[in-house]
């Protein structure tokens, strides 16, 4: 199966960027975060037929869902059968930083009762922490930083405790250029001057059928790159 995800950072301005990259890239299983839009306001172009689709009010087919926690649309989940996929946005904590941090621990408790149940689970999306120093360019490194806060990066090994692995990392363990957000200015991106936000965080069974996790960074006019992770 072909897992994607994206941070769009609005599906009406990216929409025929979305539809050229769906039709090369035919993912099994589609995450967008941040669309910026109702239902109503979503392009019809990437409103695909093959695809059972959840834009946070549609009913569908398989079992679409939120956690409790999620009170801001953030998350939605779907049951797989043998695999929960959960697209994520979690909150930038620029304005609210308790509420990051609240988020965060939720989210901690939920993923840790699905595993501990005997469920699969791939957390896909933004979740707007670097996790570690190498998840920042040098020239963007600073501690104090909302997205490099040392209790931040603690929550996030939390969550990795629970029995996920951070896919992108483990398959390219040494790259310090593996970002996948670029402020829009200065020409950030071209320069790869950025911070890695977006991942695949697998549970072992999920893990263990791996092939291949990788960022496309010259994929589309987002500030985000999408994540594709291929597994038997």
């Amino acid at each position: 199966m072909k897992f994607a995800t994206w941070n769009v950072n609005g599906i009406r301005a990216r929409a025929a960027q979305v539809q050229e990259w769906i039709e090369r890239e035919q993912p099994d299983v589609i995450c967008l975060q941040e669309l910026k839009a109702e239902l109503t306001q979503v392009p019809e172009v990437v409103q695909r037929t093959e695809y059972h689709a959840f834009w946070h009010c549609c009913k569908g087919s398989p079992s679409y869902t939120h956690p409790h926690f999620d009170r801001e649309s953030r998350v939605v989940t779907a049951d797989l059968g043998d695999i929960v996929v959960a697209s994520m946005y979690v909150p930038n904590g620029g304005k609210d930083y308790p509420a990051k941090i609240g988020f965060m621990r939720q989210v901690i408790e939920w993923a840790g009762e699905l595993i501990r149940g005997g469920r699969e689970l791939l957390i896909a999306g933004d979740l707007n922490i670097a996790r570690a120093e190498i998840d920042v360019h040098p020239r963007e490194r600073k501690a104090t930083k909302v997205g490099q806060r040392p209790e931040e990066r603690a929550l996030f090994q939390e969550l990795l405790d629970t029995g996920l692995t951070d896919v992108g990392r483990a398959m390219d363990p040494d790259n310090a250029g593996l970002f996948t957000w670029w402020a829009p200015w200065r020409e950030l991106r071209a320069r790869n001057i950025g911070w890695r936000l977006d991942y695949m965080l697998a549970s072992p069974s999920l893990f263990a059928r791996t092939r291949t996790c990788v960022v496309q960074a010259a994929v589309g006019s987002s500030d985000h790159a999408p994540v594709l992770l291929e597994a038997s």
